[in-house]
């Protein structure tokens, strides 16, 4: 059995973090919006969305809904 410290998982959180926060980054860029402008999009600030990006803060999953579904992004849970 593999014993999972604390700090490993923290570093597992922030990965998680900072992996959805490049996906939804990058479709933001493909699609030319501002943060700013997904933001207003979403009815949040454009402060988290960029923490979000950057995988600074831990993202609630109705956020992640949210602005996946305002970059016409589809979610499939398996």
């Amino acid at each position: 059995m593999i014993k999972v410290t604390s700090s490993r998982e923290q570093f597992e959180k922030e990965a998680v973090a900072y992996y959805y926060g490049v996906i939804l980054r990058d479709k933001r860029k493909e699609l030319k919006i501002t943060q700013q402008s997904l933001a207003e999009k979403v009815g949040l600030k454009r402060s988290y969305i960029a923490k979000i990006e950057k995988g600074e803060t831990d993202l609630q999953i109705s956020s992640f809904v949210r602005i996946a579904r305002a970059l016409g992004m589809e979610l499939v849970l398996v």
